[in-house]
């Protein structure tokens, strides 16, 4: 029998829908890894169709077009190492979540996905149906287990694999990110190896796809639960993993241990590469976006220069009676730090025209919120003009904290394509600032140093509708308000749960009346990467129309 086994493991960034392109970056690895003398070349979850496809993988032509694909694969890497790879798989009336073995120029075995997720942004058990509990599958002479992606997370799978003959796990995963995640997934895989006392392979995906970011970090764990290898995060890599068998059996050779990121910096990665990869895969180069001298912006801006590269970058002032010189000096300076094209478009001539037009039916009343949301969708019109005659994304600009409380104008500053802070609350908008001005990576595209003026993370925020304004005078402080908002979104909890972390009730129940009447916002606002389990669309369904509160 073997003594070395050798898998290239294709941790890559497929794109959902582009069935050739996925097919051409299977067809790399497996070169790779018929040149590197392999056994086995792996790639993730669904690889072939990108994920998290959705209620494509149900459409019957989609299905046929996948099965083309496959199979021209499977003709093309016939002479060489056997090619492991993720694809809807139809069986009669039933579609399954597979992983397709191909071996010889066709499809020699395959595993069905059993345990399918059902809760967060997955959907599985609508569109997918439950495989069978089944054994391990033969390359050459050596016995692998395939729990795929959400099989590994519970015990029944790899147990069943373990008593049938597995003799190394390898699951193909399509894993997105949030907070915390790494060490949930690690905890997870440790517990299968004690489990069944065999040795794992973790391949993810990376990529960011919709608001759903995939990191990567693939990694390899030996029996004792120690670590053999760790692939980087967030990096599209081909990697060469050996396994040597001796008396006890398959362990993975010691191999490279990529350092991990800290919380903030990969929160910080998420926002950038879920931006890059949403420009390429949706088809624009360029984004623009409103530039009004405060903080939410001003990241905003920093995230698209380190995403996209200054000259794909344009940031526009709109002033207007209310904009005061700071904000003026203080956005032209950010433009000018991060070196991207900055215009200055006063919108004083637009808003006194639409004043004008209205004032025969405003007649009698007194100036109030309308007049204030003028002011911003007439930005949003001003944005969006300049997006359509250049053929650039708008970007919205709007922080957790105010798309959880509705602190923003729909068809205003809400108007746009993409928002890369949709799931950061405020707190942790100024915490990204600090972090990014001290920090710098060979990733960003964008200048080192101070990008963001202490001056715009230090002064009160505030949306410049009217005179002295602050945020502070509509809502809670930041601070207590993003706890409130933790506890209600993040956390599901109750208004009893605030008051027992020291809340005024009163104060909670606004917040929870705001957060609710909101919903109509949240289900027309930009997608935006999600950072947590808690973030606005898929995480969190709730209906527009909705009169019930919480009574404690």
């Amino acid at each position: 029998m073997a003594s070395r086994f050798r898998i290239t493991l294709g941790q890559l960034n497929p794109t959902v829908g582009d069935l050739a392109g996925n097919a051409a970056l299977a067809r790399g690895a497996w070169q790779q890894g018929k040149e590197a003398g392999a056994d086995l070349v792996a790639l993730p979850e669904m690889f072939i169709t990108g994920y998290n496809a959705q209620d494509l993988v149900m459409k019957h032509a989609f299905q046929l077009d996948v099965m083309t694909h496959i199979e021209a694969l499977a003709a093309d890497c016939a002479d060489g190492p056997a090619l492991a790879i993720g694809a809807p798989w139809v069986e009669g009336a039933a579609l399954y979540n597979a992983y397709l073995i191909l071996k010889g120029g066709k499809i020699a075995s395959r595993v069905l996905k059993h345990n399918l997720p059902n809760e967060t942004v997955f959907d599985e058990m609508r569109i997918f149906d439950s495989g069978p509990l089944g054994g391990p599958y033969s390359v050459g002479d050596t016995r692998i287990g395939s729990p795929i992606c959400e099989d590994a997370w519970h015990p029944d799978v790899s147990e069943t694999l373990a008593e049938t003959g597995a003799e190394f796990l390898l699951v193909p995963n399509g894993s997105p990110y949030y907070r915390g995640k790494l060490e949930t997934r690690l905890n997870n895989m440790v517990a299968r190896v004690i489990e069944t006392e065999l040795p794992l392979i973790y391949l993810n995906m990376v990529g960011g796809q919709d608001d759903q970011i995939f990191d990567g970090a693939s990694f390899g764990l030996n029996p004792s639960g120690k670590l053999a290898f760790q692939m980087p995060s967030f990096v599209a890599e081909i990697a060469h993993i050996d396994l040597e068998r001796g008396p006890e059996g398959w362990r993975i050779v010691d191999g490279p241990k990529a350092h991990l990121p800290s919380e903030y910096e990969q929160d910080y990665r998420v926002m950038v590469l879920g931006l890059r990869d949403y420009i390429r895969k949706t088809g624009f180069k360029k984004v623009l976006l409103g530039l009004s001298g405060g903080i939410d912006s001003a990241i905003v801006a920093a995230i698209a220069v380190d995403a996209l590269g200054a000259d794909n970058v344009r940031c526009v002032m709109l002033p207007s009676e209310y904009t005061s010189q700071a904000s003026l000096d203080d956005a032209e300076a950010v433009a000018k730090a991060l070196g991207c094209r900055y215009d200055y478009v006063p919108i004083t001539q637009g808003r006194a025209a639409i004043t004008d037009t209205l004032a025969p039916l405003f007649e009698g009343t007194t100036p109030d919120l309308t007049e204030e949301n003028i002011q911003s969708r007439l930005r949003g019109l001003l944005l969006m003009a300049l997006s359509n005659k250049f053929g650039e994304m708008l970007l919205t600009t709007g922080n957790k904290s105010e798309v959880a409380v509705g602190y923003a104008t729909i068809y205003g500053d809400m108007s746009g394509g993409y928002n890369p802070i949709k799931d950061l609350y405020k707190t942790r908008v100024f915490e990204t600032c600090r972090w990014r001005n001290a920090n710098h990576r060979d990733w960003m595209m964008g200048p080192e140093g101070e990008v963001i003026s202490p001056r715009i993370i230090d002064k009160p925020p505030t949306a410049e509708l009217r005179n002295d304004q602050k945020d502070s005078d509509s809502l809670p402080d930041y601070p207590d308000l993003d706890a409130m908002l933790d506890i209600l979104v993040d956390q599901n909890g109750s208004i009893a749960d605030c008051v027992a972390a020291g809340f005024d009730r009163d104060i909670a129940k606004k917040v929870e009346h705001l957060i609710y009447i909101s919903e109509y916002k949240r289900f027309q606002s930009a997608p935006g990467p999600r950072l947590t389990k808690g973030a606005f669309w898929l995480d969190r369904r709730y209906p527009i129309a909705n009169r019930w509160r919480d009574p404690s």
